[in-house]
């Protein structure tokens, strides 16, 4: 029962973490939760003696993808910000 409370606090955190995500409309926002569901994930997976798998969800899920959302984010938004610039003139 005591090796369980770490595991049950982390998937409680994932929980948190991915319910959190799911439920911010602000996409910057969006992709800083999900970095931290990523984090909360390769916790996870460190308490359930992974490191492996904890490692690569470390490098994927908590930097690499919420970069590609940011990005992807600020590229749509400068082509909204350009299209309106050539609608006014």
């Amino acid at each position: 029962m005591g090796d369980d409370v770490p595991v049950l606090l982390g998937l409680l955190l994932v929980a948190a973490a991915g319910t959190g995500t799911v439920l911010v409309r602000d996409p910057v926002r969006q992709s800083f939760l999900l970095s931290l569901l990523g984090l909360a994930l390769a916790t996870l997976f460190l308490l359930l003696q992974a490191p492996d798998v904890a490692l690569s969800q470390l490098a994927v899920g908590s930097v690499l993808t919420p970069l590609m959302v940011l990005l992807t984010v600020r590229k749509v938004r400068r082509r909204a910000r350009s299209e309106r610039r050539e609608e006014r003139a």
